[in-house]
């Protein structure tokens, strides 16, 4: 009977920073390596990827949302780093992972390339492999966005959400304003940056798909004696067109005629009235588009007009967020 290789606790705690794995698990991968560092550093891939086999159909919808911006607030990227407990996505071995991943992916344009990237001598596809062995769960990056500005900032919601926001150059109030805007990207999910960016087609059945739920609520609020809700004749600004401006002016100056206001005074109350209309005709724009929403910390503004008011404006964004 051959004699068992002896391991020191210097040797396991070594192979245990290296990896990441429990004492235990490195203590037998250094016994079947027969102390052979490298080696051992292979039986745990191998143990991560039976592990990684086994879970592949499992659902890595929990983990962590982290941010890195570069040193000149120029490169910004924001991935997720997914786990199938809310429990491992809290802990703090996973968390400096998370942090790890997102300081060599700011180096890349790309999820694929990021995966192929070196970590320590091996992919971080390798790494995600082997910690699904350490750990026992599914780990995979499940989002990866990368942003270049003028200057870019960045927020993380409780490492549950991440958004990166782009500015047209910095100023003494670039990080504040991008912060503030990040905050908005995160708490109100914004597809778009602009009505502008939105395909005709895609406004157009939305539209449609809006009215007809709509009228189909007013049927059941009718029976019940209610009063109904509005039904929009339009959901974008994409849609206003100068003559349905002008339109919707006529109109509302037939209605203060009909009311019998003073001519004298509508100048007064049309700009108003205007607003109203527009603000009822532009639903999609105020939930999608990051600019027309109001924004979060004074509603009495527009994001835009918010930015604007520092000089500043919105290049781009990014999102990431947990599922």
């Amino acid at each position: 009977m051959e004699a068992m290789v002896k391991i020191t606790a210097a040797e396991v705690n070594k192979l245990r920073q290296a990896t990441g794995a429990g004492m235990m698990d490195c203590k037998k991968a250094l016994v079947e390596a027969e102390g052979d560092f490298d080696k051992a550093i292979e039986v745990l891939r191998k143990k991560g990827q039976k592990v990684a086999a086994k879970r592949a159909d499992r659902d890595s919808s929990e983990g962590a949302a982290v941010s890195k911006i570069n040193a000149d607030n120029t490169v910004g990227v924001t991935i997720v780093l997914g786990c199938e407990t809310d429990f491992v996505g809290k802990n703090e071995s996973f968390l400096a992972l998370a942090n790890q991943f997102a300081d060599i992916a700011i180096n890349f344009d790309n999820k694929e390339d990021f995966l192929a990237a070196d970590f320590e001598g091996m992919t971080v596809a390798e790494k995600l492999i082997e910690q699904t062995g350490v750990v026992g769960e599914k780990l995979e990056i499940n989002a990866f966005e990368k942003l270049e500005a003028a200057y870019i900032g960045t927020y993380v919601h409780i490492n549950k959400i991440g958004a990166l926001v782009g500015l047209s150059e910095k100023t003494a109030d670039s990080e504040t304003v991008a912060k503030d805007v990040a905050m908005q990207v995160a708490s109100m999910g914004a597809s778009s940056l602009s009505y502008k960016d939105f395909d005709p087609a895609f406004v157009a059945s939305e539209t449609e798909a809006r009215i007809a739920v709509i009228e189909k609520d007013n049927i059941e609020l009718g029976r019940l004696g209610k009063t109904l809700k509005n039904v929009p004749l339009y959901i974008s600004m994409a849609q206003l067109t100068p003559e349905v401006l002008a339109q919707a002016e006529e109109t509302a100056k037939a209605e203060l005629k009909a009311e019998g206001k003073p001519e004298q005074i509508w100048d007064r109350i049309l700009p108003g009235k205007m607003e109203r209309f527009i603000s009822d005709n532009t639903t999609l724009d105020q939930e999608q588009c990051l600019l027309d929403q109001k924004f979060i910390k004074d509603e009495k503004m527009t994001v835009a007009e918010y930015v604007a008011s520092k000089n500043l404006t919105v290049t781009a964004f990014k999102r990431v967020s947990l599922g």
